[in-house]
């Protein structure tokens, strides 16, 4: 039977076991969105998760607003990002760019970033983080259709930025309310044109990012992140089972080194899932090596690698303050728990500090 502690192959990747970090914005990169000397501290002392994967990596101004997140749009931040990855090399560590374009969950107030984009002029609810405080979304302008082959592009490279800078590979981020998942659900997207309407046109954009970027870097160095059920910062699906199913079976066509699925448990009470999981249908649609996130603990963790739920686990604010999350794991000692107040911090209080 397969454990947590096993090895395992994603595509060109060889990750020591399926303990995996997730994505979690940290806030400690400059105002020009490079990596800082204290990132590579941080990601060094996960480094013996399974594999990293790197808090969200703007691919360009337009895209990236939130104060002091990373970006890898051009040389100065590709330089930095070689320093976080050298030291997880050095520490034996397997480390993956998660790239990102916020989409309409951008801001104006930020210096050259104009009108955010989405899908559709929609509005996201809430407030935008900036640098000068929570300020309310702005209605988003739809992009052109001549606009999008420069979003794909944009990620394309960045993903190749991504390997001069050391990374592993990358993951596209399609989930949690950004652009792509924007283009995806019914809800923010009412485009009446090709990237619009049915199923097969909303996950047109899904397709042609992944394919451009597996194009650059090589289908066994590129992966997925979705986020199928529940609604996310303003948007959600009528029939979400039909579009995420579409979409893991366009994945698999593709032969991706590995999809993850970030689904908050239905039953829980922190979940905020609608429906019943639509992982399993997802899992039924997609043949390559399937990483769950959200909600998990070590026993429930295993329970899915039994059960054939998963190949793998990635596990987010349990690695805030515990970097040796996985020997903790194998110990069956006690976790820390995180104080929020440091997650986005500037300094190494909640961050390198303990």
């Amino acid at each position: 039977m397969v454990s947590l502690f096993d090895p395992i192959k994603l595509g060109a990747i060889e990750a020591r076991n399926r303990i995996f970090m997730a994505p979690m914005t940290r806030a400690r990169a400059t105002a020009d969105h490079a990596p800082t000397a204290i990132m590579a501290e941080y990601y060094r002392q996960r480094a013996s998760a399974g594999l990293i994967l790197t808090e969200a990596i703007g691919i360009s101004l337009q895209g990236l607003a939130w104060p002091y997140a990373p970006g890898i749009w051009n040389s100065a931040q590709v330089q930095a990002w070689r320093t976080v990855t050298d030291a997880v090399h050095a520490a034996g560590g397997r480390i993956v760019a998660q790239l990102w374009h916020m989409g309409r969950l951008t801001h104006t107030s930020f210096p050259g970033r104009g009108r955010p984009v989405s899908a559709s002029a929609t509005t996201a609810p809430g407030l935008a983080q900036t640098y000068d405080g929570k300020l309310p979304y702005e209605e988003a302008r739809a992009l052109h259709l001549d606009e999008i082959p420069a979003i794909i592009d944009q990620f394309a490279n960045a993903a190749r930025n991504a390997i001069q800078a050391g990374f592993d590979g990358v993951q596209i981020h399609a989930a949690n309310g950004y652009l792509l998942d924007q283009f995806l659900r019914s809800s923010s997207n009412l485009r009446s044109d090709s990237y619009g309407g049915s199923v097969e046109n909303r996950i047109r954009i899904l397709l042609d990012v992944t394919l451009a970027v597996a194009q650059s870097i090589g289908a066994g160095r590129t992966s997925v992140r979705l986020s199928p059920n529940g609604e996310i910062k303003g948007i959600n699906d009528d029939h979400p089972e039909e579009l995420f199913v579409a979409a893991a079976k366009m994945l698999s066509k593709l032969g991706i080194a590995f999809l993850e699925i970030r689904e908050p448990d239905f039953a829980g009470t922190n979940g905020k899932a609608d429906r019943p999981p639509i992982a399993p249908l997802m899992r039924a649609a997609f043949r390559g090596p399937l990483v769950l996130n959200s909600d998990y603990d070590a026993a429930k963790a295993q329970a899915a690698l039994d059960a054939g739920h998963a190949n793998a686990i990635s596990f987010g604010r349990p690695f805030i303050a515990n970097p040796d999350l996985p020997g903790r794991f194998a110990r069956r000692a006690a976790l820390k728990s995180t104080d929020s107040a440091s997650w986005y911090g500037r300094g190494a209080e909640g961050y390198t500090e303990l």
